[in-house]
């Protein structure tokens, strides 16, 4: 695992310590009323964390992935809920960095650094699911404008986001389709309905909603990299970046999880003795503990295959994977070892149940995740 400049490792000590002394212990004031924590965005602002993937020259400290993937461990440990309010915004800012013409970088870049212009990504549709290809949003180009037409679904930060990366078809008749794609990024506007918040089991506090674009102006100019076609090769790369984000969100998720069976197994006594201390109780922390780095270490690769400028498709795919797999079963292990206590509210580890199936279903599901995994292994082991 490549070690982290020194400025890096500050930067994820100055996440951790924010976590630890601002977030956990309001938490509780937020999620569970559903509240978008605009006091805690603020600090995150402030802190620098909306310019962790845009350039120096823009605003933004332009770490490397794998400090990047570290942060974002970092805000979820404290409360996923906050590593998702960067999600899409990160993939948008790796997105410009990478094909963004000059001037769509000027534009938008160093107000993505500060935060005072926050991103998200449209792909899912509410028919379309994980099938992308499959998607019906049309922008059809008029002259020197695209009118868009079509809708997306489970769009984090919809109700807060300034600039929208939509994946949408600008070539209807292309086949095979995703040769027809392209990304527009689009700025809310007339022709643009952002729905109510989607009511969830978990991740809660930051929105989730369906987008409905009827036939909305986007000049041109608005088109990513400038180049048609490009829209479906940009956006899988973009996903890279965002499988290791949703893979770090969960190693967060486990970490706190974990962190948190350990110290009630230290406290809570049966039988004259620690519960850790029944083979039982330590078996299940073994394996919670093993996974955990697993996942960690996982993540740490894909981020470092990226960072050195190769195809991270199936390392993240295999990340996201793991990672969101054994959040799930350390969340629920952890709740084991609280017993019934940790079923009540009064302990952290309901939420961590609840957060955790998110990074199962999200940026793809698992069961896409293990196709491309399969196609990719395959691509690289011809017999």
């Amino acid at each position: 695992m490549t070690a982290l400049s020194g400025q890096e490792q500050e930067m994820v000590a100055l996440t951790a310590a924010f976590v630890d002394e601002r977030v956990r212990p309001r938490v509780r004031e937020f999620e569970a009323g559903d509240h978008y924590p605009e006091p805690l965005i603020e600090e995150m602002k402030a802190l620098g964390v909306f310019g962790l993937l845009v350039p120096e020259e823009h605003g933004g400290s332009a770490v490397s992935t794998a400090c990047f993937a570290r942060v974002t461990e970092e805000l979820a440990r404290g409360w996923m809920s906050l590593a998702g309010a960067i999600g899409g915004h990160s993939v948008i800012a790796h997105l410009l960095r990478t094909y963004g013409t000059p001037e769509q970088q000027a534009a938008h870049l160093p107000r993505m650094a500060d935060g005072s212009l926050r991103a998200t990504m449209a792909l899912t549709e509410p028919s379309g699911g994980s099938d992308l290809q499959a998607m019906r949003t049309t922008a059809r180009l008029d002259g020197g404008t695209y009118r868009v037409t079509g809708s997306k679904t489970w769009i984090s930060n919809a109700q807060h986001a300034g600039l929208i990366g939509l994946l949408c078809r600008t070539d209807p008749d292309a086949d095979p389709p995703h040769r027809g794609m392209g990304v527009l990024l689009v700025e809310p506007g007339e022709g643009l309905t952002v729905g109510p918040k989607i009511d969830k089991l978990g991740y809660r506090g930051v929105e989730a909603c369906e987008i409905v674009f009827d036939d909305m102006a986007v000049p041109a100019s608005a088109l990513l990299g400038g180049e048609p076609g490009r829209g479906w090769v940009q956006m899988m790369r973009g996903l890279e970046v965002g499988r290791i984000q949703v893979a770090a969100r969960a190693v967060g998720v486990a970490q706190a999880a974990l962190a948190a069976a350990t110290r009630y197994a230290q406290e809570r006594e049966s039988f004259g003795q620690p519960i850790w201390r029944h083979q039982s109780v330590g078996n299940l922390l073994a394996d919670m503990a093993t996974r955990v780095q697993a996942a960690r270490l996982l993540t740490a690769d894909a981020a470092q295959r990226l960072d050195a400028g190769g195809r991270a498709d199936m390392e993240a795919g295999m990340a996201k994977l793991f990672a969101s797999e054994t959040a799930m079963q350390v969340a629920l292990d952890a709740m084991r070892v609280h017993g019934g206590y940790g079923y009540s509210r009064e302990y952290d580890v309901e939420r961590y149940f609840r957060d955790a199936p998110l990074m199962i279903l999200g940026e793809g599901t698992n069961e896409i995740q293990r196709s491309v995994i399969a196609a990719q292994w395959i691509a690289r082991h011809r017999v």
